[in-house]
C-alpha cells in the first residue's frame, strides 16, 4: 500500500490509498512482468464518468494556466453539463427554464395534483427560477470569485474563518442540508481575501452534493489557490433526507473533514485547528 503525500510542491495530492502491484513474479522466470501503474480506490463519492474527478487532479496537469482551478473554465470539477449550462445564450437559457417548468407540471400530476388550481398555477415557473438561483454555482466560475484577492504576506500562522452558513442539495434526492462549515490554512507567503473562502464554500454547495465531497472541494480549490503549507475543512450539517424522510432522525448532525498538507501530517497543529473551532 502507498500512502499519496500531502504536501508535494508540484500540486495537490489527496490521500487516497492507492494500490501497486508487484513487478517480480513469484517464481523464477525467464523475463520480467511489465509495471503495472497504481489503480485509484473506486467508490469515494467523486463522479467516476462525468467531469473531473476530484481527487485525481494535479496542478501539473495545468501548468501555467491563468486560473487556480483543474478546468479551463475555472468551474471546478464540472459536471458533463455544466459548461452548456454556463455558456447558454439568453435563448437558451429562457427555454431551459420553460423545459423545466414542464417537468415540475408533471411532478404535480403524478403527485395527484391539479397544476391549474389556482395555488398551484405558477408553482411550476417559480419552482423552476427557485431550483435554477439554488445550483447557480454551476454558473459561476471560482477564477472570477477569487479574482485577484491574492496578496503577499510574510504570516506563517494559521487563518481561520468559521460558522460559515451553507446550504445545498442532496444529489441523492433533491432535498436540501444545512449546515456551517470551517476553514483554515497556514499561509505560504500568500494569504487569500478572507471573504473569498466563504465564497468558494458558497460555490461548490450551490452545486447538487454530497458533503463528503463538498468539504473536499472546497479544500483543494483553496490549496490550489495559494498553495499554502496545509489546509483543514470541517463541516456539520442536518440532512433533510434523514429527517423528513426513511429513518426520520431529526437533530442528526453529519460531521465531515477534510486535512491537506500539515493539518495531515501534523498532529498538533490539526489538534489546534479542531481546537479553536470549537471554541464559542
Amino acid at each position: 500500500m502507498l500512502k499519496l503525500q500531502q504536501d508535494h510542491p508540484a500540486g495537490i495530492s489527496n490521500g487516497i490509498d492507492v494500490h501497486e502491484e508487484d513487478s517480480q513474479p513469484d517464481g523464477p522466470s525467464s523475463s520480467q512482468s511489465p509495471l503495472v501503474p497504481p489503480r485509484l480506490r473506486e467508490g469515494l463519492g467523486f463522479r467516476p464518468t462525468s467531469g473531473i474527478s476530484t481527487p485525481q487532479y494535479s496542478s501539473r496537469a495545468v501548468g501555467k494556466a491563468s486560473s487556480p482551478l483543474p478546468d479551463a473554465n475555472g468551474l471546478g470539477w464540472p459536471a458533463k453539463s455544466t459548461h452548456l449550462r454556463l455558456n447558454a445564450t439568453a435563448e437558451e437559457r429562457a427555454e431551459r427554464e420553460k423545459k423545466l417548468s414542464s417537468a415540475v407540471r408533471t411532478i404535480l400530476e403524478c403527485l395527484g395534483e391539479d397544476p391549474d388550481r389556482e395555488g398551484l398555477l405558477k408553482t411550476p415557473e417559480r419552482y423552476a427560477k427557485a431550483l435554477l438561483w439554488m445550483t447557480r454555482g454551476y454558473e459561476e466560475r471560482l477564477a472570477d470569485i477569487i479574482n485577484d484577492a491574492v496578496f503577499e504576506e510574510d504570516h506563517d500562522e494559521m487563518v481561520i474563518v468559521r460558522d460559515i452558513d451553507i446550504s445545498s442539495l442532496c444529489e441523492h434526492h433533491l432535498v436540501p442540508f444545512t449546515g456551517k462549515i470551517a476553514i483554515a490554512y497556514i499561509p505560504n507567503k500568500l494569504v487569500l481575501g478572507l471573504s473569498k473562502l466563504a465564497r468558494i464554500a458558497e460555490v461548490f454547495s450551490r452545486r447538487l452534493q454530497v458533503q463528503e465531497r463538498l468539504t473536499k472541494q472546497v479544500a483543494l480549490a483553496v490549496q490550489e489557490a495559494i498553495n499554502p503549507r496545509g489546509v483543514a475543512v470541517v463541516m456539520e450539517a442536518t440532512h433533510m433526507c434523514m429527517t423528513m424522510r426513511g429513518v426520520q432522525k431529526p437533530g442528526a448532525i453529519t460531521v465531515t473533514s477534510c486535512m491537506l498538507g500539515c493539518f495531515r501530517t501534523q498532529q498538533k497543529t490539526r489538534e489546534e485547528f479542531l481546537t479553536l473551532i470549537k471554541g464559542r
